[in-house]
């Protein structure tokens, strides 16, 4: 007797990796899903949420052919325009595949949602980097504002004279996402902050927004905390895209002279996922003109996915 054919579900390949860091286990876990034409939003959003990981990039074909990709990206419970770590990683991921053995260099550019962006992918010798240009330059919003010094206080349990340091305030910038960036005075206090109910609800609704993104002084740049938890994401090891609007709260700040600065961001390290992040800031007649992230990544894992039900 012949045996009955299975029929087996459509499979999709997956890649996930390390990004900012070239330690594995390390840096912001990224799911790379390819060949994702045909996926409705409403799979992609299963698929982001079956891997529960900070974002999930899913790549598909560019509109424009002389592009390397169009690319969709989503937390765990929403779709967002753009993101830093996923930008690094995928970009990292499909240089990779064409790359010949020892230093190379070349350039990916992806279509997101807030616009094209180009990234530099290079490898010297053993050294893996990418580097991308943020694609809308971080302003002030229209809507939403800091909560006051106590409230914040309350919401991340610290004391109320860690919020701000020197000429730097709490603010909400955007630039395709969208953070309440808030200054903490010693990294004792970053290393305690907590999000905290009620408080934490109240300052979100604030500043309309779902993430807070805290920084404090050091070695050569600062060192940062991303909460968002009402996003599904209680703790985000590195925050490229909040990295990059970074600098509009540093140039707020006085932080910037009018040329090209680099500074070195360390994040994760109080979840035990180290990463460090570069952001490049050109600035001109104390306007900000360019924003540029740079990092790495490693390989971690690969396999297939079911395709859930459209």
């Amino acid at each position: 007797m012949t045996p009955m054919a299975v029929c087996l579900p459509k499979t999709l390949r997956f890649s996930t990796c390390d990004v900012f860091t070239q330690t594995p286990f390390s840096g912001n876990p990224l799911a790379i899903v390819e060949d994702a034409d045909g996926l409705t939003t409403a799979q992609m959003q299963t698929i982001a949420r079956e891997f529960n990981l900070s974002e999930t990039i899913f790549v598909q074909s560019p509109d424009n052919p002389q592009h390397s990709a169009k690319v969709r990206i989503f937390f765990p419970t929403a779709e967002l325009p753009f993101a830093g770590h996923p930008t690094i990683g995928c970009a990292i991921h499909l240089a990779l595949k064409h790359a010949p053995e020892g230093p190379f260099e070349t350039q990916i550019t992806l279509e997101e949602q807030a616009g094209l962006v180009p990234v530099k992918v290079w490898r010297d010798q053993s050294n893996l980097q990418a580097e991308f240009i943020a694609p809308v330059i971080p302003h002030a919003p229209v809507d939403g504002s800091a909560a006051p010094s106590e409230t914040l206080a309350q919401a991340l349990d610290i004391e109320m004279e860690n919020i701000g340091f020197s000429t730097h305030k709490p603010a909400v910038w955007q630039g395709g996402p969208r953070f309440l960036y808030v200054p903490v005075g010693s990294l004792e206090a970053l290393n305690r902050a907590r999000p905290i109910e009620p408080y934490w609800s109240r300052v979100m609704d604030i500043g309309a927004v779902d993430s807070a993104y805290l920084y404090t002084p050091f070695e050569n740049g600062y060192r940062a905390r991303m909460f968002s938890p009402t996003a599904g994401i209680p703790e985000d090891p590195a925050t490229g895209s909040a990295s990059a609007i970074l600098a509009a709260q540093l140039l707020e700040s006085g932080a910037l002279g009018d040329k090209d600065t680099r500074i070195d961001l360390q994040q994760g390290v109080e979840m035990g996922r180290p990463s460090r992040i570069g952001l490049s800031c050109v600035v001109s007649d104390q306007t900000l003109t360019q924003v540029r992230i740079s990092g790495s990544a490693i390989a971690i894992s690969s396999g297939q996915i079911t395709l859930p039900k459209p």
